[in-house]
Protein backbone atom coordinates (compact mmCIF):
# COMPACT_ATOMS: atom_id res chain seq x y z
CA UNK A 1 0.00 0.00 0.00
CA UNK A 2 3.02 2.08 0.94
CA UNK A 3 4.42 1.54 -2.10
CA UNK A 4 1.42 2.41 -4.28
CA UNK A 5 1.14 5.72 -2.29
CA UNK A 6 4.98 6.15 -3.08
CA UNK A 7 4.58 5.46 -7.06
CA UNK A 8 1.33 7.96 -6.96
CA UNK A 9 3.39 10.82 -5.30
CA UNK A 10 6.03 10.43 -8.15
CA UNK A 11 3.97 10.52 -10.76
CA UNK A 12 1.71 13.36 -9.49
CA UNK A 13 5.15 15.24 -8.96
CA UNK A 14 6.29 14.53 -12.34
CA UNK A 15 2.80 15.96 -13.97
CA UNK A 16 3.06 19.07 -11.48
CA UNK A 17 6.92 19.77 -12.60
CA UNK A 18 5.85 19.39 -16.54
CA UNK A 19 3.43 21.87 -15.70
CA UNK A 20 5.42 23.93 -14.42
CA UNK A 21 8.18 24.26 -16.95
CA UNK A 22 7.84 27.63 -18.99
CA UNK A 23 7.67 28.36 -22.65
CA UNK A 24 6.95 31.73 -24.07
CA UNK A 25 4.19 33.11 -26.10
CA UNK A 26 3.32 35.82 -28.29
CA UNK A 27 5.66 37.77 -25.47
CA UNK A 28 8.55 36.27 -23.67
CA UNK A 29 8.93 37.10 -19.98
CA UNK A 30 11.63 38.56 -18.65
CA UNK A 31 12.75 37.45 -15.09
CA UNK A 32 15.81 38.85 -12.43
CA UNK A 33 18.88 36.78 -12.77
CA UNK A 34 18.77 36.50 -8.99
CA UNK A 35 15.43 35.37 -9.48
CA UNK A 36 16.60 32.12 -10.83
CA UNK A 37 19.80 31.37 -9.03
CA UNK A 38 22.08 34.07 -11.24
CA UNK A 39 23.62 37.03 -10.16
CA UNK A 40 22.56 40.53 -11.80
CA UNK A 41 26.18 41.84 -12.00
CA UNK A 42 27.74 39.27 -12.98
CA UNK A 43 25.00 39.07 -16.04
CA UNK A 44 25.71 42.40 -17.11
CA UNK A 45 29.23 41.75 -16.98
CA UNK A 46 28.97 38.75 -19.30
CA UNK A 47 26.83 41.29 -21.48
CA UNK A 48 29.36 43.78 -21.63
CA UNK A 49 32.11 42.02 -22.50
CA UNK A 50 29.76 40.40 -25.61
CA UNK A 51 29.23 43.90 -26.65
CA UNK A 52 32.91 45.13 -26.40
CA UNK A 53 34.24 42.32 -28.19
CA UNK A 54 32.28 42.41 -31.25
CA UNK A 55 33.58 40.14 -33.77
CA UNK A 56 35.88 42.19 -36.46
CA UNK A 57 34.22 40.50 -39.86
CA UNK A 58 33.00 43.80 -42.34
CA UNK A 59 29.60 44.96 -41.74
CA UNK A 60 29.14 44.43 -45.72
CA UNK A 61 28.89 40.82 -45.51
CA UNK A 62 28.79 40.09 -49.00
CA UNK A 63 32.15 41.66 -49.00
CA UNK A 64 33.31 39.50 -45.95
CA UNK A 65 32.23 36.44 -47.59
CA UNK A 66 34.72 37.29 -50.76
CA UNK A 67 37.48 38.40 -48.66
CA UNK A 68 37.39 35.20 -46.78
CA UNK A 69 36.77 32.74 -49.76
CA UNK A 70 37.39 34.49 -52.62
CA UNK A 71 40.25 32.77 -53.16
CA UNK A 72 38.69 29.56 -54.32
CA UNK A 73 38.79 28.50 -57.61
CA UNK A 74 35.57 30.29 -59.78
CA UNK A 75 34.44 31.33 -56.11
CA UNK A 76 31.14 33.19 -57.02
CA UNK A 77 27.94 34.64 -54.78
CA UNK A 78 25.13 32.51 -55.43
CA UNK A 79 22.31 33.39 -53.02
CA UNK A 80 21.31 36.55 -51.05
CA UNK A 81 23.53 38.22 -48.68
CA UNK A 82 22.74 41.48 -46.03
CA UNK A 83 24.86 43.73 -44.38
CA UNK A 84 24.96 43.41 -40.55
CA UNK A 85 24.62 45.49 -37.33
CA UNK A 86 26.48 45.57 -33.88
CA UNK A 87 26.33 42.77 -31.54
CA UNK A 88 23.36 41.04 -29.95
CA UNK A 89 21.85 38.00 -27.94
CA UNK A 90 20.30 36.52 -25.01
CA UNK A 91 20.75 34.49 -22.38
CA UNK A 92 17.31 31.73 -21.13
CA UNK A 93 17.25 30.53 -17.88
CA UNK A 94 14.57 28.10 -17.59
CA UNK A 95 13.19 29.33 -20.53
CA UNK A 96 12.87 32.94 -19.24
CA UNK A 97 14.90 35.54 -20.19
CA UNK A 98 17.61 36.56 -17.61
CA UNK A 99 19.60 38.51 -20.50
CA UNK A 100 19.78 40.15 -23.27
CA UNK A 101 21.51 42.59 -25.62
CA UNK A 102 21.41 45.08 -29.38
CA UNK A 103 18.47 44.01 -31.76
CA UNK A 104 17.36 40.52 -30.69
CA UNK A 105 14.51 41.31 -33.28
CA UNK A 106 16.47 42.20 -36.58
CA UNK A 107 16.79 38.98 -39.02
CA UNK A 108 20.65 38.34 -39.89
CA UNK A 109 22.11 36.00 -41.62
CA UNK A 110 23.33 33.06 -39.72
CA UNK A 111 25.84 31.36 -41.74
CA UNK A 112 27.30 27.40 -40.49
CA UNK A 113 24.09 27.88 -38.01
CA UNK A 114 22.09 27.00 -40.41
CA UNK A 115 23.75 23.45 -40.31
CA UNK A 116 22.15 22.67 -37.00
CA UNK A 117 18.34 23.49 -38.29
CA UNK A 118 19.42 21.15 -41.47
CA UNK A 119 20.32 18.72 -39.04
CA UNK A 120 17.19 19.05 -37.13
CA UNK A 121 14.82 19.03 -41.08
CA UNK A 122 17.13 16.02 -41.41
CA UNK A 123 15.98 14.75 -37.83
CA UNK A 124 12.33 15.31 -38.50
CA UNK A 125 12.59 12.45 -42.05
CA UNK A 126 14.83 10.15 -39.81
CA UNK A 127 11.80 9.86 -36.95
CA UNK A 128 9.07 9.69 -39.92
CA UNK A 129 11.68 6.23 -40.77
CA UNK A 130 12.40 8.14 -44.54
CA UNK A 131 15.74 6.74 -44.19
CA UNK A 132 18.05 4.75 -41.91
CA UNK A 133 21.78 6.50 -40.96
CA UNK A 134 23.76 3.31 -42.23
CA UNK A 135 21.68 3.48 -45.89
CA UNK A 136 23.36 4.52 -48.86
CA UNK A 137 22.66 7.26 -50.77
CA UNK A 138 22.53 5.65 -53.96
CA UNK A 139 19.30 3.57 -53.03
CA UNK A 140 17.75 7.21 -53.16
CA UNK A 141 19.19 9.46 -55.12
CA UNK A 142 18.85 8.04 -58.67
CA UNK A 143 20.53 10.71 -60.58
CA UNK A 144 23.77 9.74 -60.69
CA UNK A 145 25.39 11.79 -57.68
CA UNK A 146 26.40 8.65 -55.62
CA UNK A 147 26.64 6.01 -58.27
CA UNK A 148 30.36 6.21 -59.30
CA UNK A 149 32.50 3.90 -56.78
CA UNK A 150 33.40 6.34 -54.79
CA UNK A 151 30.09 8.03 -53.93
CA UNK A 152 27.84 4.73 -53.65
CA UNK A 153 29.34 4.15 -50.83
CA UNK A 154 28.08 7.01 -48.70
CA UNK A 155 25.31 6.81 -45.81
CA UNK A 156 23.26 9.65 -44.08
CA UNK A 157 26.00 9.22 -41.29
CA UNK A 158 28.55 10.25 -43.22
CA UNK A 159 26.65 13.66 -44.70
CA UNK A 160 25.73 14.31 -41.57
CA UNK A 161 29.29 14.29 -39.59
CA UNK A 162 31.08 15.97 -42.60
CA UNK A 163 32.82 12.27 -43.29
CA UNK A 164 31.15 11.79 -46.55
CA UNK A 165 34.42 13.01 -48.90
CA UNK A 166 31.77 13.04 -51.86
CA UNK A 167 33.36 13.88 -55.08
CA UNK A 168 31.61 15.92 -57.83
CA UNK A 169 30.02 18.99 -58.91
CA UNK A 170 26.58 20.86 -56.95
CA UNK A 171 24.80 23.48 -58.57
CA UNK A 172 28.44 24.71 -60.59
CA UNK A 173 31.09 23.90 -57.39
CA UNK A 174 33.33 20.93 -57.17
CA UNK A 175 33.98 19.70 -53.74
CA UNK A 176 37.59 20.74 -54.30
CA UNK A 177 36.78 24.30 -54.83
CA UNK A 178 35.31 24.54 -51.14
CA UNK A 179 38.73 25.62 -48.89
CA UNK A 180 41.01 24.20 -50.79
CA UNK A 181 44.66 24.05 -49.51
CA UNK A 182 46.17 27.46 -50.95
CA UNK A 183 49.60 25.62 -52.30
CA UNK A 184 47.93 23.78 -54.71
CA UNK A 185 46.88 24.41 -58.57
CA UNK A 186 43.37 23.34 -59.88
CA UNK A 187 45.03 20.64 -62.27
CA UNK A 188 46.61 19.30 -58.74
CA UNK A 189 43.26 19.97 -56.35
CA UNK A 190 41.56 17.64 -59.26
CA UNK A 191 43.17 14.70 -58.71
CA UNK A 192 44.38 14.77 -55.69
CA UNK A 193 43.40 11.41 -53.52
CA UNK A 194 41.10 12.08 -51.26
CA UNK A 195 39.72 9.73 -48.05
CA UNK A 196 37.52 7.03 -48.51
CA UNK A 197 33.69 7.97 -47.01
CA UNK A 198 33.44 7.55 -43.42
CA UNK A 199 37.56 7.15 -42.82
CA UNK A 200 38.00 11.05 -42.48
CA UNK A 201 36.14 14.43 -41.61
CA UNK A 202 36.01 17.71 -43.52
CA UNK A 203 34.46 20.67 -43.22
CA UNK A 204 33.22 21.84 -46.70
CA UNK A 205 29.68 23.16 -47.74
CA UNK A 206 29.24 21.17 -51.24
CA UNK A 207 28.68 18.22 -49.75
CA UNK A 208 26.40 20.29 -46.74
CA UNK A 209 24.71 21.34 -49.60
CA UNK A 210 24.10 18.04 -51.25
CA UNK A 211 22.56 16.51 -47.44
CA UNK A 212 19.95 19.17 -48.39
CA UNK A 213 19.41 18.33 -51.89
CA UNK A 214 18.94 14.71 -50.89
CA UNK A 215 16.44 15.20 -47.73
CA UNK A 216 14.59 17.70 -50.35
CA UNK A 217 13.92 14.65 -52.75
CA UNK A 218 13.04 12.29 -50.21
CA UNK A 219 10.88 14.55 -48.28
CA UNK A 220 9.21 15.55 -51.41
CA UNK A 221 8.82 18.94 -50.16
CA UNK A 222 10.80 22.42 -49.79
CA UNK A 223 13.15 22.23 -46.30
CA UNK A 224 12.07 25.94 -45.08
CA UNK A 225 8.40 24.57 -45.45
CA UNK A 226 8.70 21.55 -43.32
CA UNK A 227 10.53 23.54 -41.14
CA UNK A 228 8.00 26.00 -40.60
CA UNK A 229 5.25 23.81 -40.55
CA UNK A 230 6.63 20.82 -38.24
CA UNK A 231 8.80 23.17 -35.71
CA UNK A 232 8.76 27.07 -36.06
CA UNK A 233 5.34 27.34 -36.05
CA UNK A 234 4.85 25.48 -33.12
CA UNK A 235 6.96 27.01 -31.28
CA UNK A 236 5.55 30.31 -31.55
CA UNK A 237 8.87 31.77 -33.67
CA UNK A 238 8.13 34.56 -36.09
CA UNK A 239 7.41 35.10 -39.88
CA UNK A 240 10.30 37.16 -40.16
CA UNK A 241 12.90 34.28 -40.96
CA UNK A 242 13.30 32.44 -44.39
CA UNK A 243 15.69 29.90 -45.93
CA UNK A 244 17.10 30.89 -49.05
CA UNK A 245 19.68 28.46 -51.55
CA UNK A 246 20.91 29.97 -55.22
CA UNK A 247 19.06 30.53 -58.45
CA UNK A 248 21.42 27.30 -59.81
CA UNK A 249 20.05 25.22 -56.85
CA UNK A 250 16.61 25.22 -58.38
CA UNK A 251 15.12 21.74 -59.46
CA UNK A 252 11.78 20.39 -60.97
CA UNK A 253 10.33 18.69 -57.92
CA UNK A 254 6.34 17.91 -58.36
CA UNK A 255 5.87 19.76 -61.15
CA UNK A 256 7.55 22.92 -60.02
CA UNK A 257 10.88 24.98 -59.90
CA UNK A 258 12.11 24.40 -56.15
CA UNK A 259 15.38 25.92 -54.27
CA UNK A 260 17.15 23.39 -52.80
CA UNK A 261 18.30 25.47 -49.90
CA UNK A 262 21.98 25.97 -48.70
CA UNK A 263 23.35 24.89 -45.67
CA UNK A 264 25.41 27.70 -44.72
CA UNK A 265 26.11 31.53 -45.99
CA UNK A 266 29.44 30.65 -47.74
CA UNK A 267 28.08 31.31 -51.01
CA UNK A 268 25.14 33.56 -50.18
CA UNK A 269 22.02 32.10 -48.81
CA UNK A 270 21.37 30.06 -45.89
CA UNK A 271 18.86 31.02 -42.82
CA UNK A 272 18.26 34.91 -42.35
CA UNK A 273 16.75 34.72 -38.82
CA UNK A 274 16.62 36.86 -35.66
CA UNK A 275 18.02 36.23 -32.17
CA UNK A 276 14.63 35.20 -30.35
CA UNK A 277 13.42 32.86 -33.14
CA UNK A 278 17.31 31.19 -32.21
CA UNK A 279 16.41 30.80 -28.57
CA UNK A 280 13.26 29.58 -29.32
CA UNK A 281 14.87 26.71 -31.20
CA UNK A 282 17.55 26.30 -28.78
CA UNK A 283 15.02 25.76 -25.75
CA UNK A 284 13.25 23.12 -28.23
CA UNK A 285 16.47 21.39 -27.95
CA UNK A 286 17.10 21.97 -23.82
CA UNK A 287 13.72 20.61 -23.41
CA UNK A 288 14.33 17.55 -25.18
CA UNK A 289 12.11 18.22 -28.05
CA UNK A 290 8.91 18.69 -26.14
CA UNK A 291 7.09 21.78 -26.45
CA UNK A 292 4.87 22.44 -24.15
CA UNK A 293 2.66 19.50 -24.47
CA UNK A 294 3.75 18.39 -28.00
CA UNK A 295 6.74 16.23 -28.97
CA UNK A 296 8.13 17.88 -31.75
CA UNK A 297 11.59 16.17 -32.06
CA UNK A 298 12.44 12.86 -31.19
CA UNK A 299 14.75 12.98 -27.48
CA UNK A 300 16.75 10.03 -29.65
CA UNK A 301 17.62 12.62 -32.64
CA UNK A 302 18.66 14.96 -30.10
CA UNK A 303 21.26 12.47 -28.65
CA UNK A 304 22.33 11.29 -31.71
CA UNK A 305 23.35 15.13 -32.93
CA UNK A 306 25.63 14.85 -29.55
CA UNK A 307 27.40 11.45 -30.55
CA UNK A 308 31.28 12.61 -31.51
CA UNK A 309 32.42 11.69 -34.68
CA UNK A 310 34.07 8.54 -35.37
CA UNK A 311 36.81 11.48 -36.95
CA UNK A 312 36.35 14.66 -34.79
CA UNK A 313 35.45 14.31 -31.03
CA UNK A 314 34.29 18.28 -31.56
CA UNK A 315 31.39 17.49 -33.98
CA UNK A 316 28.28 15.48 -33.99
CA UNK A 317 26.01 15.77 -36.72
CA UNK A 318 25.83 19.24 -37.44
CA UNK A 319 26.58 20.50 -34.03
CA UNK A 320 29.81 21.32 -32.33
CA UNK A 321 30.34 19.49 -29.12
CA UNK A 322 32.37 20.63 -26.18
CA UNK A 323 34.64 17.92 -26.45
CA UNK A 324 38.31 17.10 -27.95
CA UNK A 325 40.45 19.62 -29.59
CA UNK A 326 37.71 22.57 -29.55
CA UNK A 327 37.10 22.17 -26.01
CA UNK A 328 36.18 25.36 -23.86
CA UNK A 329 38.50 24.71 -20.65
CA UNK A 330 36.34 24.71 -17.26
CA UNK A 331 33.15 24.79 -18.94
CA UNK A 332 31.10 20.85 -19.08
CA UNK A 333 31.45 18.70 -21.86
CA UNK A 334 27.72 18.47 -21.99
CA UNK A 335 27.63 21.80 -24.04
CA UNK A 336 26.97 21.57 -27.11
CA UNK A 337 26.29 24.97 -30.36
CA UNK A 338 25.01 25.72 -33.53
CA UNK A 339 28.36 28.13 -34.85
CA UNK A 340 28.33 30.31 -37.91
CA UNK A 341 30.86 32.77 -39.73
CA UNK A 342 31.12 36.06 -38.14
CA UNK A 343 30.87 34.81 -34.28
CA UNK A 344 26.88 33.55 -34.54
CA UNK A 345 26.38 31.13 -31.81
CA UNK A 346 23.37 29.25 -30.05
CA UNK A 347 24.55 27.42 -27.22
CA UNK A 348 22.51 24.66 -24.93
CA UNK A 349 24.12 24.30 -21.75
CA UNK A 350 22.03 21.38 -19.84
CA UNK A 351 23.97 21.36 -16.61
CA UNK A 352 22.56 24.88 -16.68
CA UNK A 353 19.37 24.91 -17.93
CA UNK A 354 20.58 27.66 -20.24
CA UNK A 355 20.34 28.46 -23.91
CA UNK A 356 22.83 30.88 -24.66
CA UNK A 357 22.29 33.32 -28.16
CA UNK A 358 25.27 35.61 -29.40
CA UNK A 359 25.15 37.03 -32.78
CA UNK A 360 28.65 39.06 -34.13
CA UNK A 361 30.76 38.08 -31.49
CA UNK A 362 34.61 37.06 -31.37
CA UNK A 363 34.67 33.59 -31.66
CA UNK A 364 38.22 33.22 -30.77
CA UNK A 365 35.99 34.81 -26.81
CA UNK A 366 33.18 32.90 -26.93
CA UNK A 367 33.91 30.42 -24.46
CA UNK A 368 35.17 33.74 -22.30
CA UNK A 369 31.47 35.04 -22.47
CA UNK A 370 29.97 31.43 -21.93
CA UNK A 371 32.66 30.83 -18.84
CA UNK A 372 31.24 34.22 -17.50
CA UNK A 373 27.40 33.62 -18.14
CA UNK A 374 27.67 30.21 -15.80
CA UNK A 375 30.45 31.50 -13.43
CA UNK A 376 27.33 34.13 -12.81
CA UNK A 377 25.32 30.53 -11.00
CA UNK A 378 25.09 31.79 -7.49
CA UNK A 379 22.96 29.07 -7.30
CA UNK A 380 25.34 26.11 -6.80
Amino acid sequence: MLKTKFIVFLLFSFSVNCQELYYPGLDWEQREPESLGFSSEKIKEAIQFAVENENSVNRNLKDAIISVFGYEPGFEIKGPTKPRKGPNGLIIKDGYIIGKWGDVSRVDMTFSVTKSYLSTVAGLAYQKGLFNLDEKLKDYIKDGKFSSHHNKEITWHHLLNQSSQWKGNLFGTFDWADRPPRNLTVGELKVQEIPKPGEAYEYNDVRVNLLSFSLLNVLREPLPHILKKELMDPIGASSSWGWYGYEKSKILLNGEMVSSVSGGGHFGGGLFINSLDHARFGLLFLRNGKWKDKLLLSPEWIKLVQQPSENNESYGYMWWLNKGDRKWEGLSENIYYGAGFGGNFIVIIPDHNLVVVARWIDSLKIDHFIRKVVNAHTAR
